[in-house]
């Protein structure tokens, strides 16, 4: 796909790329991603390529292919290519990670209340199944980056004391290690967080930063890994840079290489340390089986879209600036406030959480009706997609910016939750305190 000279206008005018439905208001892009209909020509084009010759694909011509995406998306995040693998999600990526090192007596896991759940339950299984702690710091709302970065020290430095003095009063042979996961951009509520300064701690500190980046590629500019130097790093390429689902880059620097021993599920070029100290980590992720390869390889259909559109800096420029007016203008529709309100909005990049006028309720089987209500009542009721969610004594809810999204989609959800505010008061809160 060539790359035009004249960037295409964002907005509406943007939507024909796309397979949406009539009159369907996505503003929940970071949850599935939305595949652009070029990418999926690409892919079908790929599968009928596939079936003409399933043999000489195989065997012959996709290893090159799938090279030349990880070359272009390593090129993308600041990586060499070697030290970038395709995995089937963050999810997956985060297991391969924690699955893979080695997890002793006296070994920390470090993670935060904000943690994906599916992240954080990849967490739990190790502190379940091996001898290590698992430590969940709690993020307190409203906060900063600078209040985050300086818990995240005195957690740390805290944690290797206590290690220290465990190693001294035990005796055990090998000092025990701390692993931190960290986001780049937390899920819910969707903020930015300060992880390239995270990441810069933990190699002060000789803690090993896991960054769950799932978020990151097609959000966030200038990523550039060799500089950051984060121990591991995992980014999904179907939610925000328009590849087709199933598609996570994970990346590990070579000095790291070594430590993840397998792929999940380990391939046939599984090398066992009996047989050699060198590491096999790209072949072994090249062919975990006869899966659908097209996910990893529509990165490249993916990224000369973004080229057409007019690149990684005017798409973000323009999703950002959205995310910014259209969360202030739904604020004032709801006459509430938005999540972030720090310096700059240092918090928001695509994703911008603002408060919903609802009661307060903290009872967990009141918050799943309330989501469940406001998931359903959108879709169907008036086609449009967000995510709710409760927080901070609060109900929010987050909405994504994207190209295909103008102003005015914030002034029809306005309208929507305005309206599902007071039936839900009315049907679901009101009944339940009475």
């Amino acid at each position: 796909m060539a790359t035009q000279s004249t960037p295409i206008e964002f907005g509406h005018s943007i939507l024909p790329f796309f397979s949406f439905g009539k009159k369907y208001i996505n503003l929940n892009n970071g949850s599935f991603g939305s595949m652009p209909k070029p990418v999926a020509r690409f892919c079908q084009e790929l599968s009928e390529r596939v079936e003409a010759n399933p043999d000489r694909y195989h065997r012959v011509e996709f290893p090159s292919l799938l090279g030349s995406a990880r070359e272009r998306i390593a090129h993308m995040i600041g990586a060499e290519t070697d030290e970038c693998v395709f995995v089937s999600s963050t999810t997956a990526g985060m297991n391969t990670i924690l699955r893979n090192l080695t997890w002793e007596e006296g070994d920390v896991l470090l993670g935060f209340s904000t943690t994906y759940r599916g992240v954080e339950r990849v967490m739990r299984y190790i502190a379940d199944t091996t001898s290590a702690t698992l430590v969940i710091q709690d993020i307190h709302f409203p906060t900063s980056h600078k209040i985050i970065l300086r818990d995240f020290r005195a957690l740390i430095q805290s944690t290797k004391a206590k290690q220290n003095e465990y190693y001294l009063r035990t005796g055990i042979e090998r000092r025990p290690q701390a692993v931190a996961v960290i986001d780049a951009i937390v899920s819910q509520p969707g903020i930015y967080m300060p992880w390239k300064e995270m990441v810069e701690i933990c190699a002060e500190e000789g803690v090993y930063s896991v960054v769950d980046a799932a978020h990151s590629i097609g959000q966030e500019v200038n990523i550039n890994l060799s500089q950051t130097n984060p121990d591991f790093w995992v980014s999904n390429c179907h939610k925000w840079l328009f590849a087709k689902r199933g598609s996570t880059i994970l990346y590990v620097p070579k000095r790291n290489q070594h430590l993840i021993r397998s792929s999940l599920v380990t391939s046939w070029d599984y090398v066992s340390p009996s047989e050699s100290s060198e590491s096999s980590f790209v072949i072994q992720h090249e062919w975990p089986g006869a899966i659908d390869f097209a996910p990893y390889l529509s990165v490249e259909a993916a990224i000369d879209f973004r080229n057409l559109l007019g690149g990684e800096e005017a798409i973000n420029t323009y999703c950002r600036d959205l995310a910014l007016r259209g969360g202030k203008r739904l604020a004032e529709i709801l006459r509430t406030r938005l999540f972030d309100e720090s310096d700059n909005r240092q918090m928001t990049l695509n994703m911008v959480n603002v408060e919903l006028p609802l009661s307060m309720t903290p009872l967990p089987q009141i918050q799943d009706k309330i989501n469940t209500f406001f998931e359903e009542k959108l879709l169907y009721d008036y086609n449009i997609s967000v995510v709710t969610f409760y927080m901070w004594n609060r109900w929010w809810v987050r909405c994504s910016a994207q190209v295909w999204n103008e102003l005015s989609d914030f002034d029809q959800l306005g309208k929507a939750l305005t309206e599902l505010c007071i039936e839900a008061t009315r049907s679901i809160l009101l009944p339940e305190e009475c």
